[in-house]
């Protein structure tokens, strides 16, 4: 588990970060979404240190991150995987050595162990045997996974993705979401997700927190988003008649009601 209590964080004189409080769970997927400028990527970086909070603290499983010093955090980090936007591969080195790095950093283990691990995970995102393979030879799905399986390399307690979907074809994002979502489980990992998608919002959004302009504007779960009162989060939501359509379903589904099909742009339950 992850708690965010009270954090503010500012730049040459503007707040960009406004009392932001949160807890955020193991076992499901946690998603930060917001717009651009709204604070969700300056939140996660407080989170994993890469920026100092001007106020309040972080907290990991009742430990404070934000007051431990530099050895303790680097225990932290042991247990935290990341996932880079761009998926953040070093183009020179295989998959093999991709996923490997980490355990090349932080472990002492022999080689034979290492490897034995590299394919364990490689196969659990479903890239057996492209160990050999380079990262431009490699679909932006495919890139995805390996970075997924160097994030997961170390059975980390805690997992950030940084806008996961990046660039991703909605079929392939789909994928990614329940690999993601099956990993959380699996594992029992505290994920924390930012993304834009609004489809991972709907699909793994056990908990959601919704940033305006700095400040938590909502927070719920991807079943009570559907229901919101709150105008800001609906018109960032709902901002496509597509999505609108969808919301429609998704309350007619819940009220046991079928569909009308002319109202739905052609959309079937």
């Amino acid at each position: 588990m992850i708690e965010v209590k009270n954090i503010y964080k500012g730049f040459d004189g503007k707040r960009v970060i406004d009392d932001i409080s949160a807890v955020m769970k193991a076992g499901q997927c946690n998603l930060i979404i917001g717009a651009s400028g709204s604070g969700k990527t300056v939140l996660m970086k407080c989170m994993v240190g890469l920026f100092e909070p001007d106020e309040g603290e972080v907290l990991y499983s009742g430990q404070s991150f934000t007051r431990m010093n530099n050895k303790d955090r680097t225990e932290i980090r042991k247990e935290i995987g990341m996932l880079f936007q761009g998926s953040a591969l070093f183009d020179s080195l295989t998959v093999q050595e991709n996923v490997m790095f980490p355990l090349n950093m932080f472990t002492k283990w022999p080689f034979k162990q290492k490897l034995d691990r590299v394919n364990e995970v490689l196969d659990r995102v479903n890239l057996k045997d492209t160990n050999k393979k380079f990262p431009a030879e490699l679909s932006g799905g495919m890139k995805k996974r390996v970075g997924i399986a160097r994030a997961i390399v170390l059975n980390p307690k805690y997992l950030f993705c940084d806008e996961p979907n990046s660039g991703l074809d909605p079929q392939t994002s789909l994928v990614i979401d329940k690999l993601i979502r099956e990993i959380t489980l699996e594992y029992k990992i505290t994920t924390v997700v930012n993304t834009h998608d609004m489809n991972s919002v709907m699909e793994i959004g056990n908990y959601i927190l919704y940033m305006y302009q700095g400040k938590k504007e909502w927070e719920g779960t991807n079943r009570e988003i559907i229901f919101s009162k709150n105008q800001r989060l609906n018109d960032f939501i709902f901002a496509s008649e597509f999505l609108q359509d969808a919301k429609e379903m998704r309350m007619l589904e819940e009220k046991g009601r079928t569909p009308d099909n002319r109202n739905m742009g052609g959309l079937t339950k």
